[in-house]
């Protein structure tokens, strides 16, 4: 007992020195709208502290890269010729290491949405053209600590100084698209968007590009009853950045919240959700797919997911299908958690992964909670490699091994590209998984 309460302490300090440590090298925001909630989540990240490997959730991720002062340096990724959604007709916001560039994006202006930087409502003391956002701001980051510790959204919550402020009251006529652009090696970016639907409302959100060395994002969506949102992002193709992005949600009765990310590369990539049916009827697709080559730099991608039925007849689904090679670790750790209240609760999860090698890892802890006893809740995960029957049946039919590989692995991906409702966007993130795997072949 001794001994474990010393082990206890130890841990305890650690977090303690990692965190003032951390914070030691950052600015902190002083005063303005966001004051009160900016210094709960400060007082919440001190009582947490960082994370440390032996903590149940970071076990399958060393946070070490994200607790450190500083990101290490990183060489800026060059510009793709033809941008993914670029054929896409958005409004484009352009950040720039963690910063908006108004010069580089579109006005901010859209029948039926209202957009403004968190920077400038900060800085007010009062803002009432957007009043609905200082009571809003770190609201769900603030829930979703329990009853797992997010400490570097608390984090993110206290500090970060750019980002979007979205209301939408209508259907938004075009997709709002955030584009990241990385130019200073050094950048550690901290950005956080605050997205709220009203009854009825519908956008989708687009985000892509490489956006810092190192990498901290919050997004707070609020989906107000008969709402529907919908997220797409793509994280790549700078192989040596390092992220942890966060997306808590809360889910009116009647609406639908649906987000899919399409990861390719990354040195370390953590990807958390928290999701809240709380009202009867709602719907809560989450899906990712991810391509990890460990050739040239280790590739690490860890999804952790939390959904909350917290009312009657919710619907939700979890997809997270990862292809890994050259030692490339994939990390999924899923739970679904049924209230007593959420009686005809429908959900689903499935984690897989397609192994190109024996070198490369794949890390999985799915979740049931229910205390509701008329529901119908599945959960699975499973490992292998390329499907040897399916491969020789193709290459019987003149089909070349490398063309066979990518069908079977696009036909792998497949189920988590079919969340995105949107054909022409499911279409683009096609063409860009089959041109990395004939890259990767």
């Amino acid at each position: 007992m001794a001994q474990s309460r010393a082990q206890a302490d130890r841990f305890a300090a650690h977090r303690a020195e990692a965190t003032a440590a951390r914070l030691a090298a950052l600015d902190l925001p002083q005063g303005g709208a966001f004051a009160a909630a900016r210094g709960a989540a400060l007082d919440r990240l001190r009582a947490m502290g960082l994370p440390h490997r032996r903590d149940e959730y970071w076990r399958y991720t060393d946070p070490a890269d994200l607790n450190a002062a500083g990101p290490a340096a990183v060489e800026p990724w060059p510009a793709v010729d033809v941008p993914i959604f670029g054929s896409i007709d958005r409004l484009r916001l352009v950040f720039v290491d963690g910063v908006f560039d108004a010069a580089q994006s579109d006005p901010l202006d859209m029948a039926g949405i209202e957009i403004a930087r968190l920077a400038e409502v900060a800085a007010a003391d009062i803002h009432p053209a957007h009043g609905w956002a200082a009571p809003a701001f770190g609201r769900l980051e603030a829930a979703g600590q329990v009853p797992v510790a997010r400490p570097f959204a608390a984090l993110n919550t206290a500090v970060a100084q750019d980002g979007l402020l979205i209301r939408v009251t209508g259907k938004a006529a075009k997709p709002v698209s955030l584009v990241y652009i990385h130019r200073d090696g050094q950048a550690d970016a901290m950005l956080h968007h605050l997205i709220r639907l009203e009854e009825g409302a519908e956008l989708t959100v687009l985000e892509n590009g490489p956006a810092a060395a190192r990498l901290n994002t919050v997004m707070e969506v609020e989906v107000a009853d008969g709402a529907r949102f919908h997220h797409i992002r793509t994280q790549g193709r700078d192989p040596d950045r390092r992220m942890n992005t966060h997306v808590f949600a809360r889910v009116g009765a009647g609406a639908l919240f649906k987000s899919f990310t399409l990861t390719a590369n990354g040195r370390l990539t953590r990807n958390e959700y928290v999701v809240e049916l709380a009202g009867a009827g709602g719907s809560a697709h989450l899906a990712g797919a991810t391509v990890l080559d460990g050739a040239t730099v280790p590739g690490h991608h860890d999804d952790t997911v939390f959904i909350t039925h917290a009312a009657p007849g919710c619907e939700s689904r979890q997809v997270f299908k990862k292809v890994l090679k050259n030692g490339a670790v994939g990390v999924f750790q899923g739970k679904i958690l049924v209230k007593q209240v959420a009686q005809k609760t429908d959900g689903y999860q499935i984690s897989q992964s397609l192994l190109l090698d024996e070198d490369s890892q794949f890390l999985s802890k799915p979740e049931l909670e229910i205390y509701a006893d008329d529901v119908k809740c599945s959960h699975g995960s499973t490992s292998g490699a390329i499907d040897e029957t399916a491969l020789f049946y193709l290459r019987s039919r003149g089909v070349p091994l490398a063309e066979a590989q990518v069908l079977l692995t696009l036909s792998f991906l497949g189920d988590a590209i079919a969340e995105i409702e949107d054909e022409e966007l499911a279409g683009e993130i096609t063409r860009r998984l089959e041109a990395w795997l004939a890259r990767h072949g």
